[in-house]
């Protein structure tokens, strides 16, 4: 059989020379793709005033090749995204329902409107259009602007936007980015790449995108690129071990952007339990937190800590309130969630085993992977919360809010909440125990650019912040003017 080729881009080229045999992630799919051993020393840009063309464009420039580029990537007419996400469905974590509406829902994120709000939210269009000036209290005036820089992006391959949300980034604030593809999701990217280039091969934009596959941990190669005088920064999405890893190439003069592995969690308050129809609401909106993309997101639900109270009755809402969530999930859009492509083993062991336990645990579904929600009878999650995957959630009874605080600590990212009353009382507490974005029940895979991420703001921190300060004596106190002792 042929191998399918996932060619090297390169600033505007297209490469297809020098290729070697991989395997993306599970062994479902070996491609053909150039050793990057033999590019090294084309891969990053070089010389840092190259990145001058980028500043003959405007903002408005800049949108208009966005917009240009969204209406390149509408799916039924992309050749490169067609076969992009064909192959995917044998290298994703997700089932093919769920691919293709990641690649139909592309183009969405490049309209004018969209751009506009997420850089004006995150870091302001005229910080990136010049410099920026105020009057200082001692008269100094001071100018700020916001620069590009040679940045490489190791992107996670949980989600197909990931790697068109990165390119926008690094267009808007003129960088130039090298995006290491992900063995889970090699081919996105780099369709996206060569419908720039076959739109715009001698634009600037096109000519700062390089995208090439590696296996990760390759040390020969890795020690040669990341080195301050080729790259000034590293965005890098990835699991524990992955981000050890990158951390010893580290030093001054080469920052790293940390989207460090997160977990996330939910809180059902007391009101939820007022009438059927706010369970059976609440109920829809969890399944949704737990089943989009069928779990495999850092922003979905897995631990659930719910004020049912603890007693025979409270137990009772519980399981109830289980049995709807479970009845939902089934009921989900097939562009958002299925039944997972396959059922981890190690957790379906787990899961079975609490069967024999009925006394501690409730489990509902499960028996054929689809997906199981875990009811726990003490006020306690399950020793293998940590592993919850594969549409398979642990609801926890408790008496108190104090006691929902347990669902939270440093490697939580989202906590969904229901019902919205309730915000006020967690949203000021939450993140003193590590939560790092609150959002209506429901809404947590409803990811937006204008918001911060895993409480950093990655825009600002990928762009380079200069000052220029302008004093003279007549207008500000001068050092050497400072008397002596």
């Amino acid at each position: 059989m042929t191998h399918p080729i996932a060619p090297m881009i390169i600033r505007g080229e297209v490469i297809t020379d020098n290729l070697i045999e991989v395997g993306g992630r599970g062994g479902d799919l070996a491609f053909l793709t150039p050793d990057a051993h033999k590019y090294i020393d084309r891969l990053p840009l070089g010389n840092p005033a190259k990145l001058a063309d980028l500043y003959s464009l405007s903002f408005d420039d800049i949108l208009d090749y966005a917009v240009a580029l969204g209406e390149r990537l509408a799916f039924k007419y992309n050749p490169y995204l067609q076969e992009a996400c064909e192959l995917s469905y044998r290298t994703a974590p997700t089932t093919p329902t769920i691919v293709q509406a990641s690649y139909m829902g592309l183009q969405n994120l490049l309209s004018r409107e969209f751009i506009t709000e997420m850089v004006e939210s995150t870091v302001g269009v005229k910080y990136l259009e010049g410099w920026v000036k105020q009057r200082l209290l001692d008269g100094t005036e001071l100018e700020v602007r916001c620069f590009g820089a040679r940045t490489l992006h190791i992107v996670a391959g949980n989600a197909v936007g990931l790697s068109l949300w990165t390119i926008i980034r690094n267009m808007v604030l003129r960088s130039d980015a090298i995006i290491k593809a992900p063995s889970n999701d090699p081919f996105t990217a780099l369709a996206i790449a060569r419908t720039m280039v076959d739109m715009a091969p001698d634009h600037p934009l096109t000519k700062h995108l390089t995208v090439a596959y590696w296996k990760g941990g390759d040390q020969d190669l890795e020690q040669r690129l990341y080195q301050p005088q080729n790259l000034e920064k590293i965005v890098a999405w990835g699991g524990f071990a992955s981000m050890k890893h990158v951390t010893r190439y580290i030093q001054p003069g080469l920052e790293l952007i940390s989207l460090d592995p997160k977990r996330s969690a939910s809180i059902i308050g007391a009101d939820t339990f007022a009438s059927e129809a706010s369970m059976r609401e609440a109920a829809v909106r969890l399944a949704s937190d737990i089943g989009a993309i069928n779990q495999k997101g850092c922003v979905c639900a897995r631990t659930v800590y719910v004020q049912s109270g603890t007693d025979e009755a409270g137990l009772e809402r519980l399981n109830t309130f289980g049995r709807y969530v479970y009845d939902a999930m089934l009921g989900l859009p097939n562009s958002l969630s299925t039944t997972p492509r396959s059922y981890d083993r190690n957790l379906k062991a787990h899961v079975d085993a609490l069967r024999l336990d009925d006394e501690w645990y409730k489990v509902i579904g499960g028996q054929d992977g689809e997906g199981a929600i875990i009811c726990s009878q003490i006020p306690e999650p399950v020793s293998f919360a940590t592993l919850l995957d594969d549409r398979t959630a642990n609801l926890v009874p408790v008496d108190e809010f104090s006691e929902m605080l347990d669902a939270v600590d440093a490697y939580t990212q989202t906590v969904g909440v229901y019902p919205e009353s309730i915000k006020d009382q967690l949203k000021d507490v939450l993140p003193l125990y590590g939560a790092q974005r609150i959002v209506s029940l429901g809404y947590a895979a409803a990811m937006k650019f204008a918001a911060p991420q895993d409480s950093i703001e990655p825009m600002r921190r990928m762009g380079k912040w200069i000052s220029n300060q302008i004093a003279s004596p007549e207008t500000s106190p001068a050092p050497w003017q400072r008397p002596s002792l």
